[in-house]
């Protein structure tokens, strides 16, 4: 299959888009990387950051849309707002309910988001904390959610997160295939939690099978939000380890 192309989720040099977006996806293109997802616009109208991304040579590759945006009457703007920006990957990047029926009602707004999103080409989803593996009632609310959902709607499976909540995150591209669309690339390793990806304990070569047989996988997103190391620099060595296992 053609190459998946590797996304930088901009949450991770947060600190350094705030003081100089343009420099920092100067930095991010030379690296190499494909796209970004934002989490975030920097006070920047989508015209302007569209061209930003044209200028170097990146792509969108999703946004971390809050909820609020896209569960309420703001879908409109929401929708014209990545329509300038070029995405079609809105993402609601975290949710928390006390019982099973809020995740079941969580789920029924995400399946009627999905289907106002068709017409014009685009996708929501979710993407996974440690907290969404917690089984409530007997059931986790990850399950819950893509069990209850339209398969249109996108699966961010996101590595670290599923680790630290105690849940591998294999079974679920199995469970649901072709959902995840687009993954986050985050490393688990509680003997050292400054790791970059490839010097942990994710089976990388496993994980990988699956997004690029069953799992539908459109975007690799590398996803490093440890403090204490450069955040530009962990990125890059991100990049240059997937580089290493052949993505």
């Amino acid at each position: 299959m053609a190459r998946i192309p590797i996304g930088l989720q901009l949450w991770s040099v947060r600190e350094q888009c705030a003081s100089d977006l343009p420099g920092t996806l100067d930095a991010v293109a030379d690296m190499g990387y494909d796209g970004v997802e934002f989490a975030g616009y920097h006070g920047r109208s989508a015209k302007e950051l569209r061209k930003m991304l044209k200028d170097r040579r990146l792509k969108c590759c999703g946004t971390h849309t809050p909820a609020e945006t896209l569960l309420t009457d703001k879908l409109p703007e929401t929708i014209e707002f990545n329509k300038a920006l070029g995405n079609r990957y809105l993402i609601i990047p975290s949710a928390r309910f006390d019982t099973a029926e809020g995740w079941r009602k969580f789920a029924g707004q995400l399946d009627e988001v999905a289907e106002k999103l068709a017409p014009h080409k685009m996708l929501t989803g979710y993407h996974n904390h440690a907290h969404d593996f917690t089984p409530i009632e007997g059931k986790t609310p990850w399950d819950i959610v893509f069990g209850n959902t339209r398969k249109e709607v996108v699966m961010q499976v996101d590595t670290g997160n599923a680790f630290n909540g105690g849940a591998d995150p294999v079974p679920f591209i199995e469970r649901y295939p072709g959902r995840a669309l687009t993954v986050h690339l985050k490393e688990f390793s509680p003997s050292n939690r400054q790791a970059a990806l490839g010097e942990g304990e994710v089976p990388w070569e496993k994980f990988f099978g699956l997004c690029e047989s069953i799992g539908g996988t459109k975007w690799y997103i590398v996803e490093y939000e440890i403090p204490g190391l450069p955040r530009l620099d962990c990125v890059r060595t991100c990049l240059e380890n997937l580089r290493k296992m052949g993505k």
